[in-house]
């Protein structure tokens, strides 16, 4: 899978390559962006052009982006996908692909795989 360089993944002992080839479904896509404080608006602009193609893809149910508060340029971006299926076929589309070299040099990111989990009397699952 193509992906803005830097990458890195948030468990080197699992990266989202293998994470990407489990099938499970729903899945929530985190995926953590470290940025330079310079290029936070050259960062909004190339994820607004990329989630304008993968908010289109089979599969996708919602996204929130979510940034630090203070003086951290971190951003999170929360991604609900029906399946891992949908994310890998999403994520190699040409066009969304395209839109990964818009983001700036400075940006690092850190997507990861999730699934809910129940924990009786607080989390459904």
């Amino acid at each position: 899978m193509a992906a803005i360089k830097p990458f890195k993944p948030l468990d080197e002992k699992f990266p989202f390559d293998r994470q990407l080839g489990i099938a499970a479904a729903p899945v929530v896509l985190i995926n953590l962006f470290m940025v330079d404080p310079a290029d936070e608006a050259g960062f909004l602009d190339a994820f607004k052009a990329a989630a304008e193609i993968i908010t289109k893809q089979p599969g996708f149910i919602s996204m929130q982006l979510h940034r630090a508060i203070g003086d951290s340029p971190t951003y999170l971006n929360y991604v609900v996908w029906e399946s891992t299926e949908t994310v890998r076929t999403a994520f190699t589309q040409p066009e969304f692909v395209a839109k990964l070299s818009a983001y700036p040099s400075s940006v690092v990111a850190s997507p990861h795989l999730f699934q809910k989990v129940a924990v009786p009397g607080f989390c459904t699952a």
